[in-house]
């Protein structure tokens, strides 16, 4: 079985997709949500399904390590950022090293860094004319949207597109890809034991 916490800022449309995709799953458990928002919906969703919840204090998050105490109490694997917006520190980028994954709301390495998020990135794709976008799902380093691309899917930018209606077309291969491409992840890394007794 590989345990997974999912971080997410806001609502939590990815990170409720990924939950309903392995629930009841035998290799896949949702075992933490973490946000760093009192007020994100991912929260309820959190409750609703039953799930432990973290809310995340960004001092503690940085000057310290005591997160990783709390990953280990629930024997987490594999962390799966959803909209989270917070630079993940090198200590837990080290001590899970190939084993947190992203999804970008574009084709990096185009419009990735930081501030690049939501509307943010949507804007920079029609400013600059692009003919399509899509999602991007990588591995984490310690810089902004530098990992290890895993999986990318297009979309066509259409001529009359706002950054609202690009975002759409976006999310709907954020929902369609994102917990596949987990699983698929989970599965080879199974092959290879990078789930296996990798806890720090």
């Amino acid at each position: 079985m590989v345990h997974i916490a999912v971080f997410a800022s806001g609502a939590g449309t990815n990170a409720r997709k990924i939950l309903t995709y392995f629930e009841g799953s035998p290799e896949v458990q949702i075992g933490l949500i973490v946000t760093n928002r009192k007020d994100a919906l991912v929260l309820r969703t959190a409750e609703e399904k039953g799930i432990p919840a973290l809310l995340l204090d960004r001092s503690s998050f940085y000057d310290s390590k005591t997160i990783l105490g709390v990953l280990g109490k629930h024997s987490i694997d594999l962390i799966v950022l959803a909209g989270f917006l917070w630079l993940i520190p090198a200590y837990l980028v080290k001590n899970y090293n190939r084993r947190i994954v992203n999804i970008h709301p574009a084709l990096l390495p185009k419009h990735g860094g930081k501030g690049m998020y939501g509307h943010h990135v949507h804007e920079a794709v029609l400013e600059e004319g692009d003919k399509e976008s899509g999602i991007t799902i990588h591995l984490i380093d310690e810089h902004y949207d530098r990992g290890q691309i895993l999986f990318q899917a297009k979309c066509p930018v259409e001529a009359n597109d706002t950054p609202e209606t690009l975002a759409q077309r976006v999310q709907q291969l954020e929902h369609l890809y994102y917990a596949q491409i987990i699983e698929q992840y989970i599965k080879e890394g199974n092959a290879s034991a990078l789930f296996k007794n990798q806890l720090s």
